[in-house]
């Protein structure tokens, strides 16, 4: 089975993901560097170009801060942490301070911790980050895997073309930082990859040429044993030197001309750029990663039939290069936004596999019945706002809705959904979402914040059925008639959240389906071919 986890990542690594379950774990947390990231949808006409909020990556010394440090310092966890692990963080509040920095790196140890565990003896771990704190990235992985018996293997440097000019007397960022580590040092899951190398036109003089055209060079043999020789030279890679030494002969491949050789990939990985802003892949999402590099890191690290963890799935790049590479996955993402984005990309996807995928998806927190859509509402843990709201419109909407998670007042709109009224006019469905109590009041309330946001229709999603008062309002308030089709609509509707959970689902005269930018469908010979020793 695969899962899909919604909530906080380090509630569900502690209670619902086992023991050395895992073989391959990569994260691609927030960097804490201070930037507001944005949502970003395909715009749809000139009267409604938002953009929504995703989520704002920054870092604040408050009460999940104290907790966590306070947990990290209990004698009675030491047996969670390493000695090393409760020595760094310790020397580290004089150093840095109880702030934004230090908040961030109490909150990492504790997943980092729990990571390692949930780790198999043969599995990787690959924390991508940036230099903004990944000096102290590193002493916390150092303290959480060598402290353990683990090994540091790399620091890859990920170089793209792509990114913004800085203004100042700063050098150009054009890196990011991808740490691996692996629990043991022995017997660890590794499939070496190699990557063409294109040979210069004039470094070719330098090799031999066969009868059949092919060029070469030789190479010595090394530690080879004459067994390996001999089986060599059955297969003509053996070259004999004046001397009767023998010499491996290494061949250039051939492809419309060009020639090139492959090459063991080193740890400076240039060759795959960052997703721009025209990247045929990309859904928006503010630090979504290309497919080529989860699908280098995936294949180097497991195989076929592995289970590969993302506990900050974000648009679910992990999840869709796992399920493109036929492993399982477990994915973890704490806003329904990405919940919503990560089922919405596999429909995409695979619209052909849709019914198998979802057969064999465990979908861990989201709301089946009213109790857990209660609990839902009254979260009071709900870091990044409105998360009910989130899933109620996402849900209701089949997650085409656009979700107004702007900072400071909405103006009494939580979403938007468009219709197409003309070839050049939107529609508008503006949506609130109650988990408290609602009346007649809250009817005419909807009704004049649709007239002021010019939008045809209003919906109002509430917890209990309307009373008859508040039906009364909606149908006052009026038809809408779409100029095109012979179909009439209440410019207030009203929906429960039982009826949500039972599948009824929004229906819009001519509604837009391209709200939300769409990943590329695939199928079986869409999968890259990697090659690997």
């Amino acid at each position: 089975m695969n899962y899909l986890y919604y909530g906080d990542n380090l509630d569900i690594l502690r209670t619902k993901i086992p023991t050395e379950s895992v073989d391959l774990c990569y994260i691609d947390p927030p960097f804490n560097s201070k930037r507001n990231y944005f949502q970003i949808y395909n715009n749809q006409g000139t009267e409604d170009r938002a953009q929504s909020q995703a989520f704002i990556d920054t870092w604040e010394w408050g009460e999940e801060a104290i907790a966590g440090f306070d947990y990290i310092n209990d004698i009675s966890n030491q047996t969670k942490f390493t000695s090393q692990t409760v020595a760094l963080i310790r020397g580290l509040e004089p150093v840095l301070g109880r702030g934004d920095l230090f908040a961030y790196l109490v909150h990492m140890t504790l997943r980092i911790v729990e990571i390692h565990r949930v780790l198999k003896r043969t599995g990787s771990f690959f924390l991508h980050c940036d230099a903004t704190a990944s000096h102290y990235l590193k002493l916390i992985l150092d303290s959480v895997f060598c402290g353990n018996g683990g090994e540091y293997r790399n620091e890859i440097i990920w170089a793209y073309d792509t990114g913004a000019t800085p203004k100042g007397t700063k050098f150009l960022k054009k890196h990011d930082i991808i740490f691996w580590y692996s629990k043991s040092v022995k017997d660890v899951c590794v499939n070496e990859l190699f990557r063409k190398h294109v040979i210069p036109q004039e470094d070719l003089k330098r090799y031999k040429k066969d009868q059949d055209g092919r060029l070469w060079r030789d190479n010595p043999v090394g530690d080879y044993s004459q067994n390996s020789i001999e089986a060599l030279e059955k297969k003509g890679l053996i070259h004999y030197t004046k001397n009767g030494k023998p010499r491996i002969k290494m061949y250039l491949e051939c492809e419309n001309g060009v020639y090139f050789k492959y090459k063991k990939i080193p740890d400076y990985w240039d060759d795959i750029d960052a997703l721009n802003a025209n990247a045929a892949e990309r859904l928006g999402y503010p630090t979504q990663k290309p497919e080529l590099l989860l699908e280098r890191i995936i294949s180097a690290c497991s195989n076929e039939g592995d289970t590969i963890l993302d506990a900050y799935c974000g648009c679910g790049t992990t999840i869709a290069v796992a399920q493109k590479l036929k492993r399982r996955w477990i994915g973890i993402d704490i806003t329904y936004q990405s919940i919503s984005l990560i089922l919405k990309r596999l429909q995409d996807t695979y619209p052909k596999k849709l019914k198998k995928i979802e057969s064999s998806l465990i979908l861990d927190g989201v709301p089946r019945d009213l109790n857990s859509a209660i609990a839902l509402a009254n979260r009071k843990d709900d870091k990044t706002r409105k998360e009910f709201e989130k899933w109620a419109i996402l849900t209701y909407s089949n997650n085409q809705a656009r979700i107004n998670d702007k900072k400071g007042a909405d103006g009494g709109i939580d979403g938007v959904s468009l219709f197409v009224v003309y070839s050049s006019k939107n529609g508008k469905a503006v949506f609130q979402v109650k988990s408290g109590s609602v009346n007649r009041a809250t009817i005419a309330t909807l009704n004049s914040d649709r007239l002021r946001e010019k939008a045809e229709i209003g919906i109002l999603i509430c917890l209990n059925s309307p009373t008859k008062p508040m039906q009364q309002e909606a149908i006052a308030a009026g038809i809408y008639k779409h100029p095109l089709l012979n179909r009439q609509d209440n410019c207030i509707q009203i929906v429960t959240v039982p009826e949500i959970l039972a599948g009824k689902r929004l229906d819009l005269p001519m509604g837009r389906t391209d709200t939300i930018k769409t990943a590329m469908a695939t199928n079986d010979q869409d999968q890259q071919i990697i090659s690997f020793d």
